[in-house]
């Protein structure tokens, strides 16, 4: 490991509205239109146990291939009838009775009823990009508010999913983080956004169709909440995801799990021995802004978090992205551009790829994304450091869609309330 090599002096830094050094503006991260939640030392608040609230009905996801068995048999059939509910959900992505006709009409909606209660209701669709990008809002059984977005590319869907009705993570340049932690989503409610899309699909809901079979083949946890704060249920979803006998059938290869950055979780992560692909959202090399930008840094400095991604790597042969949300004249300048290829160049070389993304900003935030030719030097100078980095595209930020922006707002809650009442 390397120390943090000190800043070159045509870097020096000055806060907002304080004396100029060397041109170079520095702004520190601030709470735009909100009031941060802070704990009684005065720190942001990291919420990492979900709130207690009514837990969503047991649903045929939520369960083994086992406990499937033993649930049917509970309802008074016969336990192969779960492998025949199961082949409907997963491959033909259908929770109606009425489509399931192998199983016996005597009793068949209750059958399907109790394997497959209703978790998530579609409150509203906004698409964008011609189409191809759809974001859903839904309710949960509760009431809880969550998005996910599909996204068509040549070549492959994407579906950013939800984990969480919320964030506890209190990042303050995202409209999740801000809005703060309702509770953790069960793994049958993340598993139902990937079905639930594979049916609008099919139906033709997404743009043109490029081939009659097509459905969700990456999956981004990238939606609402921190998934490895729900480590348990996402697991078991991502187990459900990739299991080709029971499950969905989906490559490990095509999923991605992303953190701010929970050490400990990085590092079991690492154990499971599924090669999915692993992202870290960084935004800053410097223990110094980070401690501000990503209040769990407060936990796990920099060094620390990047130690558990060279380990995944390590461990699991897959190479791990880094996520780095360019935001203006905060984080983008030179010097942290240098300072990041020495960090992650001090673990090694070829396993990490950098992927910068122009800030998506918030409603009423003064934060903006880096200008281009600024966007651009950053990434030249980790490339020219020889840290593969890809300018990533901002898909779904005219519908609020993109990457920090899925919030249920006041307008969300009211639609949803209505739509509640008159169902």
């Amino acid at each position: 490991m390397t120390d943090t090599p000190a800043r070159p002096a045509n870097t020096a830094i000055r806060s907002t509205g304080g004396a100029k050094a060397a041109g170079v503006r520095q702004v520190r991260p601030q709470t735009e239109g909100w009031q941060q939640a802070k704990d009684e030392s005065g720190r942001p608040l990291l919420q990492f146990a979900s709130p207690k609230r009514g837990k969503p009905p047991v649903h045929l996801a939520d369960l083994t291939p086992e406990a499937r068995v033993e649930r049917v048999k509970e309802l008074g059939l016969q336990g192969f009838r779960a492998k025949q509910v199961a082949k409907h959900y997963f491959q033909h992505w259908t929770s109606d009775p009425a489509e399931m006709t192998d199983l016996p009409a005597a009793g068949r909606e209750e059958l399907v009823t109790g394997l497959l209660p209703n978790l998530l209701t579609e409150v509203r669709r906004l698409e964008t990009d011609k189409g191809d990008t759809i974001k859903f809002l839904w309710r949960l059984h509760d009431g809880a508010l969550v998005e996910s977005v599909l996204m068509r590319y040549p070549g492959r869907i994407t579906l950013c999913v939800s984990s969480q009705a919320g964030c506890g993570m209190n990042c303050p340049f995202c409209a999740t983080g801000q809005a703060g932690l309702t509770r953790n989503m069960s793994s049958a409610e993340i598993i139902d956004q990937i079905v639930r899309a594979n049916r609008a699909i099919a139906n033709g809901e997404l743009g043109r169709r490029e081939h009659p079979d097509e459905r969700v083949t990456n999956i981004v946890f990238m939606g609402m909440g921190e998934p490895l704060a729900n480590y348990a249920r996402v697991m078991h979803a991502v187990r459900t995801m990739v299991d080709k006998k029971d499950g969905l059938g989906m490559s490990a290869r095509g999923i991605t799990v992303s953190t701010v950055g929970l050490a400990p979780a990085i590092r079991k992560l690492a154990d499971e021995d599924i090669p999915l692909t692993f992202a870290l959202s960084l935004h800053a090399p410097d223990d110094e802004l980070r401690d501000e930008l990503i209040p769990v840094n407060s936990r796990w400095k920099v060094d620390e978090v990047l130690d558990a991604a060279r380990g995944y790597y390590e461990k699991t042969g897959r190479r791990v992205s880094i996520e780095y949300a360019l935001i203006r004249d905060m984080n983008d300048h030179p010097w942290r551009a240098d300072l990041l290829a020495d960090k992650l160049n001090a673990r090694g070389r070829g396993w990490v790829h950098v992927n910068p993304i122009p800030l998506n900003p918030t409603p009423g935030s003064v934060w903006d994304a880096s200008e281009r030719a600024v966007q651009r030097e950053f990434v030249r100078r980790l490339n020219d450091a020889g840290i593969p980095t890809t300018l990533r595209d901002t898909r779904g930020k005219e519908i609020d869609g993109a990457c920090g922006q899925l919030v249920a707002t006041e307008e969300d809650q009211q639609q949803a309330a209505e739509a509640a009442a008159t169902a």
